[in-house]
């Protein structure tokens, strides 16, 4: 099993990156985390070789008062040649709570979120669409035709699509092509079968989301203690190794605000797992 995947065919990144959301805070109802932690955590990853991180311009605190991009870009910046950074627009969040941004509201996303990262050209900028389920049904022709018109103006290097079924993926490739998938997978929620077999077929990244359950679904199951206990790991790694196991293209980007579990979870990258243990876990 190769520890790197090619994304969009010329850039080339370790296949367990870093999610950025839990930066600014743990969770919803949780504390403002203190800023200079979530630096702390940013310079440690890269440092870990860590070289694609997932971002937002919608990963802050409540009160904005501490923001994942601006972190970012505070600990990182001038990035690394070999630093890869993704984002996602569509979501627009206002008094009456989130809704779906137009396809002219994408432009000030994007060009918001190369200002607040400090770029001129975003390495790979995701449509996200829904809210907790993929809107079956719901086309995202004029949305992704809004984000190609930008790549074509070199504002963007790759395009994905986030919360999304297969239907949804053959609609955006037959605008622009799709360099990965954001869609919720976890060893506790396998659900995403058909949209992972299609992006495999296609060379297309698969990007789990909730890659630990995003604390919805219980990864611990007596299946991944006893893998766990067999390799001296924690619960989490065999979860990470697990989906690096599942298909070449998968690539996992578990977030935290810590450093201890910043480790733990790049670890997670000398884990293989063998035909027994795949077994136990099927």
């Amino acid at each position: 099993m190769t520890d790197r995947f090619r994304l969009g065919g010329d850039l080339t990144i370790h296949r367990l990156g870093f999610g950025a959301m839990r930066l600014p805070q743990g969770g919803p109802g949780a504390p403002v985390r203190d800023a200079e932690s979530g630096r702390a955590v940013l310079r440690r990853a890269v440092a870990l070789g860590v070289d694609h991180i997932d971002t937002a311009g919608f990963y802050r605190s409540p009160d904005g008062s501490v923001r994942a991009n601006t972190l970012i870009r505070e600990a990182l910046a001038p990035y690394p040649d070999t630093l890869v950074i993704a984002t996602k627009v569509g979501p627009v969040f206002g008094p009456g709570g989130p809704r779906q941004g137009t396809a002219a509201e994408l432009r000030y996303q994007v060009e918001a979120d190369l200002e607040s990262l400090g770029l001129d050209r975003l390495d790979l900028v995701y449509l996200r669409v829904g809210t907790t389920e993929p809107p079956h049904g719901e086309s995202l022709a004029e949305r992704f035709e809004a984000l190609a018109a930008l790549r074509e103006e070199g504002l963007i290097r790759h395009l994905g699509i986030s919360n999304v079924d297969a239907g949804h993926l053959a609609e955006a490739r037959a605008i622009a092509p799709v360099a990965a998938v954001q869609n919720n997978l976890s060893i506790a929620d396998r659900d995403e079968t058909a949209v992972l077999d299609a992006c495999a077929r296609a060379g297309i990244a698969f990007v789990p989301f909730f890659p630990l359950g995003g604390g919805k679904t219980d990864i611990a199951d007596p299946r991944v203690v006893k893998v766990a206990e067999r390799h001296r790991a924690t619960t989490r790694q065999i979860a990470l190794a697990w989906l690096l196991a599942l298909s070449p293209v998968t690539v996992a980007i578990p977030g935290t605000g810590s450093v201890a579990h910043l480790e733990e979870n790049v670890t997670a990258r000398s884990i293989s797992l063998t035909e027994e243990d795949l077994a136990d876990l099927a």
